[in-house]
Protein backbone atom coordinates (compact mmCIF):
# COMPACT_ATOMS: atom_id res chain seq x y z
CA UNK A 1 0.00 0.00 0.00
CA UNK A 2 1.38 3.61 -1.21
CA UNK A 3 0.71 6.84 0.45
CA UNK A 4 0.48 9.71 -1.54
CA UNK A 5 2.26 12.67 -0.95
CA UNK A 6 -0.78 14.67 -0.89
CA UNK A 7 -2.36 12.64 1.58
CA UNK A 8 0.75 12.51 3.79
CA UNK A 9 1.18 16.67 3.65
CA UNK A 10 -2.87 16.31 4.03
CA UNK A 11 -2.63 14.27 7.31
CA UNK A 12 0.63 16.89 8.51
CA UNK A 13 -1.17 19.98 7.97
CA UNK A 14 -4.30 18.42 10.19
CA UNK A 15 -1.92 17.39 13.27
CA UNK A 16 -0.45 20.61 12.82
CA UNK A 17 -3.68 22.39 13.01
CA UNK A 18 -4.81 20.39 15.82
CA UNK A 19 -1.72 20.65 17.73
CA UNK A 20 -1.69 24.16 17.24
CA UNK A 21 -5.14 24.45 18.61
CA UNK A 22 -4.45 22.67 21.73
CA UNK A 23 -1.40 24.63 21.83
CA UNK A 24 -3.34 28.27 22.05
CA UNK A 25 -5.73 27.09 23.75
CA UNK A 26 -3.42 25.51 26.80
CA UNK A 27 -1.48 28.66 26.52
CA UNK A 28 -4.79 31.28 26.69
CA UNK A 29 -5.88 28.94 30.29
CA UNK A 30 -2.40 29.17 31.57
CA UNK A 31 -2.22 32.86 31.12
CA UNK A 32 -5.70 34.35 31.77
CA UNK A 33 -6.61 31.28 34.31
CA UNK A 34 -9.87 31.05 31.88
CA UNK A 35 -10.93 28.35 29.37
CA UNK A 36 -10.99 29.41 26.14
CA UNK A 37 -14.26 29.62 24.66
CA UNK A 38 -16.21 31.27 21.76
CA UNK A 39 -17.97 33.60 24.55
CA UNK A 40 -14.65 36.08 24.15
CA UNK A 41 -16.78 37.63 21.31
CA UNK A 42 -19.47 38.31 23.90
CA UNK A 43 -17.52 41.11 25.32
CA UNK A 44 -17.80 43.37 22.63
CA UNK A 45 -15.20 45.80 21.62
CA UNK A 46 -11.69 46.13 21.67
CA UNK A 47 -11.24 42.87 23.57
CA UNK A 48 -13.99 41.00 21.12
CA UNK A 49 -11.84 41.89 18.10
CA UNK A 50 -8.49 41.14 19.74
CA UNK A 51 -9.95 37.31 20.27
CA UNK A 52 -10.74 36.46 17.08
CA UNK A 53 -7.28 35.93 15.87
CA UNK A 54 -7.24 33.49 18.87
CA UNK A 55 -10.15 31.92 18.57
CA UNK A 56 -9.79 31.54 14.26
CA UNK A 57 -6.49 28.87 15.17
CA UNK A 58 -8.07 27.63 18.59
CA UNK A 59 -11.58 26.75 17.58
CA UNK A 60 -11.03 22.95 16.68
CA UNK A 61 -9.87 22.54 20.12
CA UNK A 62 -13.09 24.27 21.35
CA UNK A 63 -15.41 22.53 19.23
CA UNK A 64 -14.15 19.03 20.35
CA UNK A 65 -13.79 19.86 24.00
CA UNK A 66 -17.26 21.41 23.57
CA UNK A 67 -18.68 18.07 22.16
CA UNK A 68 -17.08 15.44 24.07
CA UNK A 69 -17.97 17.43 27.22
CA UNK A 70 -22.09 17.33 25.24
CA UNK A 71 -21.98 13.66 24.80
CA UNK A 72 -20.49 12.98 28.00
CA UNK A 73 -22.89 14.97 30.15
CA UNK A 74 -25.99 15.65 28.17
CA UNK A 75 -26.00 12.59 26.11
CA UNK A 76 -25.88 14.16 22.31
CA UNK A 77 -26.21 11.53 19.97
CA UNK A 78 -23.54 10.12 18.11
CA UNK A 79 -24.43 11.52 14.63
CA UNK A 80 -24.30 14.99 16.45
CA UNK A 81 -21.00 14.31 17.35
CA UNK A 82 -19.46 13.03 14.28
CA UNK A 83 -20.70 16.04 12.36
CA UNK A 84 -18.74 17.93 14.96
CA UNK A 85 -15.67 16.13 14.83
CA UNK A 86 -15.59 16.53 11.00
CA UNK A 87 -16.73 20.73 11.12
CA UNK A 88 -13.27 20.54 13.45
CA UNK A 89 -11.03 19.01 11.25
CA UNK A 90 -12.20 20.47 8.49
CA UNK A 91 -11.41 23.53 10.58
CA UNK A 92 -8.13 22.40 11.40
CA UNK A 93 -7.07 21.43 8.23
CA UNK A 94 -7.89 25.13 6.90
CA UNK A 95 -5.50 26.50 9.90
CA UNK A 96 -3.13 24.34 9.71
CA UNK A 97 -2.38 25.11 6.07
CA UNK A 98 -1.84 28.47 7.34
CA UNK A 99 0.21 27.98 10.29
CA UNK A 100 2.43 25.47 7.92
CA UNK A 101 2.19 27.61 5.35
CA UNK A 102 3.96 30.66 7.68
CA UNK A 103 6.55 28.59 9.36
CA UNK A 104 7.92 27.47 5.65
CA UNK A 105 7.67 31.36 4.52
CA UNK A 106 9.72 32.29 7.64
CA UNK A 107 12.04 29.46 7.26
CA UNK A 108 12.47 30.49 3.82
CA UNK A 109 11.57 27.44 1.86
Amino acid sequence: MTVSPAATESLQTLLVGLALAGLLASAFELFTDRKASFRLLEAGGVSALAAVPMLAFTAPFIILRNTLRGRRLEHRPIPFVMIATMVACGWSLMSGRVAVDLATLMVGG
